[in-house]
């Protein structure tokens, strides 16, 4: 595995992670169907995908890092990959990523079922965003993640 700057050519792949992914199945479904990763949002965000370099490059996840103000914008592991360490190697990059551009710390506002996963790469539980609705119908819990 590879994590590398996503280009452009990836949009359809990471859209379909999105799209596909079992994280946002019932009463998530809403939230990623049509759901698009552009190629114009890959080129103006840090956004960075771990691929199998054994299987035609194929993604195994991706994040997208927000720089002003630092937030964790997208991160996605593929259902298949899950429980491989790949999340936890994404997180690793991102705060190796994060401090290159100077950052200290990264606001993360989390997808319920997640909130495990940021509890344990260490993120920091300070509070719960209410629901948005009709984007977003439930309450979301909010991580502040140290990258030093």
């Amino acid at each position: 595995m590879v994590i590398r700057r996503a280009v452009a050519r990836d949009a359809k792949r990471l859209s379909r992670l999105v799209q596909k992914s079992a994280a946002y199945e019932g009463p998530y479904a809403a939230m990623v169907a049509g759901y698009r990763v552009g190629p114009d949002y890959i080129e103006t965000h840090r956004v960075f995908v771990a691929v199998d370099e054994a299987d035609d490059g194929r993604p195994l996840g991706f994040y997208s890092l927000i720089v002003e103000p630092p937030e964790l914008d997208l991160m996605f592991v593929a259902d298949h990959a899950q429980g491989l360490g790949i999340g936890r190697r994404l997180i690793e990059h991102l705060r190796g990523e994060a401090r290159h551009v100077g950052l200290g710390s990264v606001r993360v506002v989390a997808h319920p079922p997640a909130e495990g996963f940021y509890r344990s790469v260490g993120a920091r539980l300070i509070g719960t965003v209410p629901a948005n609705p009709p984007a977003v119908m439930w309450d979301r819990p909010e991580f502040t993640l140290l990258v030093a």
